[in-house]
């Protein structure tokens, strides 16, 4: 028999038994959903993370405390924190750096802030930031009406904002230019708004675009403290120099902390193309995780395989001893019956894949990234299928090649 007629015979035997082939099958199918869900969802966070630091350019990095970013915990081991970058570091590195390219320091005041306009009133999950006049430009945002703050707007401070998309929504009814010289009440400061940002969506750390920016001094004086932690960014005029533009940082830094010469650094510097391999790194426990659930699933699921098909080759014995007494050989007896399990379970497999694929996206739908179709892992899991269908089908194959033509006529 050829490949063809096997496959048929195959679904000719699934339709005839098939609410035993079903609920086999959807074993298999839950454990290609876990094991494609779980690695399309990891893919999804890991290019949304792309997508939102891409924005930056690859002209940026960004210092930080050593031991608080994602190189805080590698292989296993917590490094030891770093002190927090102080205000007065943050501003004499910015004046110091004498290179070509613009520095931004920021800090985060708040993530619970209820923001009020009116009548209108947000949730109590907006985001204060304190910015200087870099800070837009430092992470990629485009302003839709009004304009940026200057920088003695920064360094004096003053009681004006400016506000992201989602507020603009929800306050303004999406009217960016009506925002614009209104005032708003951010948490306990009540602010006037110079300008609006475009929609730059979210991130994996929350939208973008629920943020009210206000002049640097002002967030210090309301929010900071002796341990506030100070954001600095780079950006690089010239993208070929940025390990030029780093190095420089390095040293500056150094002497900005009152490093000695003995002393490792207490800080990192990161670009955005080096967190993502970052990243990367660190979910492989995650990836070997949702293969080991996968394969746990996929085992209970070869177990009930192989019992069906022991079962079908002792209802089917008469049918194999005329198959033999006609002239079929062992080899066309073994190939029909591991025929039947492989096609049993790619059919659970393409279930699994689609439910998968399916349920990894939701990650995507969240956090407003591209759909992702896991080409690399639905080709693992049609070879998984097919491995499955294989060892499960090789002992009732073999059980059935064997049997004796004779004896299987006599079968009752």
């Amino acid at each position: 028999m050829s490949l063809r007629e096997n496959i048929v015979l195959a679904l000719r035997t699934v339709r005839s038994n098939w609410l035993r082939a079903i609920l086999t099958l959807m074993i298999i199918a839950f454990g290609i959903m876990a094991l494609v869900g779980i690695l399309t969802a990891i893919d999804v966070g890991i290019n949304s993370l792309s997508e939102n630091l891409s924005s930056l350019g690859a002209n940026t990095f960004s210092i930080e405390p050593s031991g608080q970013g994602v190189r805080g915990r590698r292989g296993g081991r917590r490094e030891k924190q770093g002190e927090p970058i102080s205000f007065d570091q943050a501003v004499e590195f910015k004046e110091r750096y004498d290179f070509p390219a613009r520095v931004s320091v920021s800090m985060r005041c708040t993530g619970t802030a209820t923001v009020k306009q009116g009548d209108e009133k947000t949730n109590p999950n907006v985001a204060i930031y304190g910015i200087d006049e870099n800070y837009l430009e430092s992470k990629g945002y485009e302003m839709a009406a009004g304009r940026n703050l200057t920088a003695l707007e920064a360094l004096r401070g003053g009681f004006i904002a400016i506000i992201g998309d989602e507020l603009v929504d929800e306050l303004f009814r999406g009217q960016p230019e009506k925002a614009v010289g209104q005032y708003i009440n951010a948490g306990s400061i009540k602010l006037k708004v110079i300008g609006t940002l475009k929609s730059k969506g979210s991130s994996m750390g929350g939208s973008d675009d629920r943020r009210v920016l206000l002049p640097l001094q002002t967030a210090k004086r309301y929010y900071g403290s002796d341990r506030t932690n100070y954001d600095v960014i780079v950006a690089v005029n010239d993208a070929t120099q940025i390990e030029a533009g780093t190095d420089y940082a390095t040293g500056l830094f150094r002497n900005v902390r009152d490093l000695r010469i003995a002393e490792n650094n207490d800080f990192e510097i990161t670009q955005s193309d080096n967190l993502i391999s970052i990243i990367r790194e660190n979910t492989t426990y995650f990836r070997w995780a949702a293969v080991g659930i996968g394969l746990i699933t996929l085992l209970g699921a070869a177990i009930g395989l192989m019992n069906i098909m022991l079962v079908s080759v002792t209802e089917r014995t008469r049918e194999i001893g005329i198959s033999k007494a006609i002239g079929a050989k062992q080899n066309t007896i073994l190939t029909q019956f591991l025929a039947e399990a492989v096609v049993i379970s790619l059919i659970g497999g393409l279930i699994g894949i689609v439910l998968g694929v399916l349920a990894g996206n939701v990650v995507a739908i969240i956090s407003d990234g591209s759909f992702l179709f896991p080409y690399g892992w639905v080709l693992v899991a049609i070879i998984t299928c097919t491995a499955v269908g294989l060892i499960s089908g090789l002992y009732p194959a073999m059980k059935a090649a064997k049997l004796d033509p004779i004896e299987a006529l006599r079968y009752e």
